[in-house]
């Protein structure tokens, strides 16, 4: 874990505090987000993490605006106590019934396209995961398995698309390797 990103947040005097995780599928998003949220537990704040594939309408509607309206619906609920959400079922590829959950001291959005122009004014804190585009195909098929496979090309393109669109990377407030050691 990275303590000097443990200690940006705890400084925060937003509430909630909304941190976003973006980067290229595979990057080590999932594995920070949660490293953060136990981290932050041990300082008595209560942590959600909220995954972008459970926001994403299926394969082909994912880094749209349908997302986008998601992310600024959210952010408008953590202002309240609870925060309710659909989340996609992938193996019926439809929405499931609604989730909710109390609004936390910290809000982690963590996802490609957790870190998107819609919703950057009202985020307290964002985090770039930078990593190649082999190393991050590899680690998406060893822990998906190969059904993703035949999705993955168009994935990459659309992702990095929306990453160039959005300025992503460049309006992060850190930037990590995600393989900082890692050899293909």
């Amino acid at each position: 874990m990275q303590p000097f990103l443990l200690n940006a947040i705890l400084a925060l005097r937003t509430t909630p505090r909304i941190i976003t995780i973006d980067g290229p599928a595979g990057s080590g998003k999932t594995f920070l987000a949660h490293e953060l949220a136990s981290a932050i537990r041990k300082h008595s704040l209560t942590v959600e993490v909220i995954h972008m594939d459970d926001l994403y309408n299926g394969w082909d509607d994912a880094l749209t605006a349908t997302l986008s309206e998601t992310l600024i619906d959210i952010i408008r609920q953590s202002s309240s106590p609870e925060i309710a959400y659909r989340a996609f079922d992938w193996n019926l590829n439809t929405f499931s019934d609604v989730k909710s959950i109390s609004t936390p001291d910290v809000l982690i959005l963590e996802g490609v396209g957790s870190g998107q122009s819609a919703i950057r004014s009202s985020v307290s804190l964002s985090i770039w995961i930078e990593v190649s585009p082999e190393l991050g195909l590899k680690r998406v098929l060893e822990r998906d398995g190969d059904s993703v496979a035949p999705f993955m090309d168009q994935w990459q393109f659309n992702q990095n698309s929306h990453f160039l669109h959005e300025n992503t990377k460049g309006a992060s407030d850190y930037c990590l390797d995600g393989a900082p050691s890692a050899s293909l």
